[in-house]
């Protein structure tokens, strides 16, 4: 439903099936110019507003500077999720 790590995100990007990223706001700016980029030009919503701890702990890890949501209803509720007054 998810890949972690910014060559793992970069890979799926490449092969089309990313329907949503997380970007850590607090992410080296080396992995970021190394995923926001492509991201943009294959038009894959970007949410940020998270640090990477937060989002390593989301996943399991210490950090991580990105997660890409490969799963499309998975990428929906997240939206809607953030969208929502509440979030």
């Amino acid at each position: 439903m998810v890949v972690v790590g910014v060559q793992q995100v970069r890979a799926a990007v490449v092969k089309g099936s990313v329907a949503l990223a997380i970007v850590a706001d607090d992410a080296a700016e080396h992995s970021r110019a190394k995923v926001l980029p492509l991201l943009s030009a294959r038009r894959v919503r970007v949410v940020g507003g998270v640090t990477a701890a937060d989002l390593g702990a989301a996943v399991g890890r210490e950090t991580t500077a990105a997660i890409a949501v490969v799963d499309a209803a998975l990428a929906s509720g997240i939206s809607e999720a953030l969208a929502s007054p509440t979030a």
